[in-house]
């Protein structure tokens, strides 16, 4: 009695080389991707990926920037962000094969155009946000935002206070001095001998991280005095103008007020040591600006700061250059309480800021209820503020704040957001804004866009 199976045979040869078209199904995310870059493209809206290379033929080819630019945000949406994960899947998964016509570019190829193409990269955003604008997935009646803190490409333990980190630069110096007479010892002074070892190369890199870090606390200890110097002055102005000494405690010196402990991290000087409800990590503070109805981003930056409080105004004036207007309703958490913040809200935007943290909030209703009565005429900007959130209105809008800009992040942490890897500001700010594409542009497919290019 034989087994009824189907013909499996590895060897099997084919008539004809098999369409990868075929093998990718016509509402996949990989041809959805395929078709807006296409439709970017005959929009004109490349053109910025084709500065860097020559365009009189000459010189070795390069793979062509439109399927690079395919790949990447394929991967992204995917949470294939490492450039050697994304060569992998050029060899191994079908959906990437699709994406390159079967080419294959190594992992240096495509972390070196992700590098030398970060600008652009970044600008995709704006232009997946105008197609979400166009398919009625963004209109900026009501958003929310918030910061999320992301590691960086650095550990907590590389930072340096300034005495140690200029003891390392004497001795990485000393070292190359040492490495150079040895090598003048052997090679002769005019002749270079070889390649420097890799050590070496490793060590000048160090070096040059070292010194940028030591700049930095300069740079903040410089502040630190201007700042106290001002102070001082400022106090003494008014002292001479009503001819008597101010009570209290005299300001420090110029010089006690430097923070000596003041650290820097050596791996990434640019990034920052951020609190987060899990602990401390070194990294940066994503910000993002959705729209409560599609949860699609209509703003999106990274900033150095370790707290949000001074990022609703840049917020703002972001959401006004890449969404094209400032939101209708904005809301945001305590975290962006302050009386200078609340002076933000005009006949544009409306704000909802909470002033205390949700949970402190809910206590008090329960303890002391919500306040009655007309809002005195001496009411602060906290007190109005608190008096419209208690409100129905109030209570219903800024509900929405949880339930939209929370499962953005959640979003992109499941596709695998953890890490900013590039490192620097300028890095994080790209790497950020390519997490923020790829989420409009997984909202837009989701919501059946289509491509003028389909």
């Amino acid at each position: 009695m034989a087994y009824n199976f189907l013909p499996y045979d590895q060897d099997q040869l084919y008539l004809m080389p098999p369409d990868l078209s075929e093998w990718v199904a016509e509402s996949s995310l990989a041809r959805f991707v395929s078709e807006v870059v296409e439709q970017l493209e005959a929009e004109g809206e490349l053109e910025i990926f084709y500065s860097p290379y020559r365009a009189d033929g000459w010189g070795r080819a390069a793979y062509h920037p439109r399927m690079m630019v395919k790949v990447i945000l394929y991967g992204y949406c995917c949470g294939v962000t490492s450039s050697r994960r994304i060569a992998r899947a050029l060899e191994n998964d079908i959906a990437f094969r699709f994406l390159s016509a079967n080419q294959q570019p190594d992992f240096r190829t495509v972390s070196d155009f992700r590098k030398d193409h970060l600008a652009a990269l970044e600008a995709l955003f704006i232009d997946v946000l105008r197609l979400c604008q166009s398919a009625g997935l963004a209109k900026m009646g009501r958003v929310a935002l918030d910061g999320r803190k992301v590691a960086g490409n650095a550990a907590l333990d590389q930072n340096r206070a300034k005495d140690a980190i200029e003891k390392e630069v004497a001795r990485i110096l000393a070292e190359a001095e040492r490495v150079d007479a040895e090598e003048d010892e052997k090679y002769g002074p005019d002749r270079r001998g070889d390649e420097l070892p890799e050590e070496l190369r490793t060590r000048e890199g160090r070096l040059k991280r070292l010194k940028e870090a030591r700049a930095r606390l300069e740079a903040e200890a410089r502040q630190a005095r201007q700042r106290q110097e001002q102070k001082i002055e400022a106090r003494r102005q008014d002292e001479e103008e009503s001819g008597r000494k101010k009570r209290g405690r005299k300001p420090k010196s110029a010089e006690d007020a430097v923070n000596t402990e003041a650290k820097a991290n050596i791996t990434d000087p640019q990034s920052r040591i951020m609190k987060t409800r899990r602990g401390w990590l070194q990294g940066y503070n994503g910000q993002a600006m959705a729209d409560c109805d599609s949860q699609v981003i209509v703003a999106q930056d990274v900033t150095q700061a370790e707290n949000d409080v001074n990022q609703l105004a840049p917020m703002l004036e972001v959401c006004e250059a890449q969404a094209g207007r400032r939101p209708e309703e904005a809301l945001a958490d305590a975290g962006y309480w302050s009386e200078e913040n609340a002076g933000l809200e005009n006949e544009t935007t409306e704000l909802f800021i909470a002033t205390i943290k949700d949970w402190k909030q809910r206590k008090e209703l329960k303890e002391k209820g919500a306040p009655r009565g007309p809002i005195p005429k001496d009411a602060t900007a906290r007190d109005r503020m608190e008096r419209k959130l208690l409100t129905r209105r109030g209570k219903k809008i800024y509900k929405q704040r949880g339930s939209t800009i929370e499962p953005v992040f959640g979003q992109m942490a499941m596709r695998g957001l953890n890490r900013i890897w590039l490192r620097g500001i300028n890095g994080a700010k790209g790497e950020w804004s390519l997490w923020c594409t790829t989420h409009n542009l997984l909202k837009l497919w989701r919501s059946g866009y289509q491509p003028l290019c389909a």
